[in-house]
């Protein structure tokens, strides 16, 4: 029998400031309805051994000031079969300011289709467990994305630190015979295993001073498939085509990696801040996750949000977070 959705609505010391459920819409403009954002985005999938469930929640303060959720989410396979890979990607929009939403939104298109890309060499990378090779090329085709939301925020008038994303992100190869999981990323939030029923924060420490990724080749049509991690060098040039404009400047938060080896009975939590900094700074909150999320069984799309939009006083920022259980 499924178990039943969680009851609680908060933890800690008393309940929170806003309202548990979502109040104000945020402004709508009749030409830009396509810009809007649902305040409550959840999905899921099963390959191989493990169970994927992600989510991503609108805070308590937006809700309550009518703003839009700037975490966003992304959910996709790349391939089929045995040689399928599942992209997790999260972003988190620089706090207030008015178009965070879509630059954290951007963020994941842009790293999705890179990764899509590049979707069979990185799932023979993660088979031959090739941690350098996946290293450096995850860091380039992450510093492209980023440098694309930058190029969009020249193009909209805006400064690049306000229109930018913090990025992290989960690879997950369908094989039922890999148990190697990738996490790649830039910015703040949590990475934690839950093992044996005790959370481990496992967030890799990132290399301070640690130099950009060596600059690519433009990013290739929408055709074009022969892009792959190895391609460090950019075509020779057309003499007829401009020289390319310098590469842009390397990211502002250094780039975070690390590669894990799944046990049974494993659950692996990606979250961003809104999530990560309660679950480290409330003991009720861990311990709670603890008992609802340990054992083989994922739970199932209604649980899984009614626990992880359990409250803490304090924390009003929007929650996403993708969890998988190892079978």
């Amino acid at each position: 029998m499924p178990e039943p959705a969680s009851a609680l609505d908060f933890v800690g010391s008393g309940p929170p400031t806003y309202d548990p459920e979502p109040t104000a819409l945020p402004d709508a403009e009749p030409e830009e309805l396509g810009e809007l954002v649902a305040d409550t985005v959840l999905d899921g999938a099963r390959y191989g051994t493990w169970t994927l469930r992600s989510v991503s929640l609108r805070g308590d303060s937006a809700r309550y000031r009518g703003e839009p959720r700037r975490d966003a989410l992304l959910t996709a396979r790349f391939g089929t079969g045995e040689h399928a890979l599942v992209l997790v990607a999260t972003a988190t929009g620089a706090r207030a300011t008015p178009e965070a939403h879509l630059a954290a939104a951007e963020a994941c298109r842009w790293i999705g289709r890179a990764v899509g890309r590049s979707h069979r060499r990185l799932a023979e990378d993660i088979r031959a467990t090739r941690r350098a090779d996946l290293k450096a090329g995850l860091h380039r085709l992450t510093d492209r994305s980023l440098g694309r939301l930058r190029a969009s925020a020249a193009e909209r008038g805006a400064r690049p630190e306000e229109y930018t994303a913090a990025l992290r992100c989960l690879l997950l190869p369908a094989d039922p015979h890999c148990r190697t999981r990738v996490f790649f990323g830039v910015g703040g939030g949590g990475l934690f295993l839950l093992r044996d029923g005790i959370w481990r924060d496992i967030e890799p420490r990132a290399a301070q001073g640690e130099p950009p990724a060596p600059p690519t080749a433009p990013e290739p049509a929408e055709d074009d498939d022969r892009l792959t991690l190895d391609l460090g060098l950019p075509a020779p040039p057309d003499p007829y085509e401009p020289l390319p404009a310098p590469p842009p400047p390397p990211a502002p938060d250094p780039f975070r990696f690390q590669v894990s080896l799944a046990r049974p009975g494993d659950a692996l939590l990606m979250c961003t801040p809104g999530l990560a900094e309660p679950l480290r700074g409330e003991p009720a909150l861990s311990a709670y996750l603890s008992r609802r999320w340990s054992g083989r069984r994922a739970p199932g799309l209604a649980a899984f949000l009614a626990d992880a939009r359990v409250r803490v006083k304090g924390y009003a920022d929007d929650r996403t977070a993708a969890a998988l259980w190892e079978a």
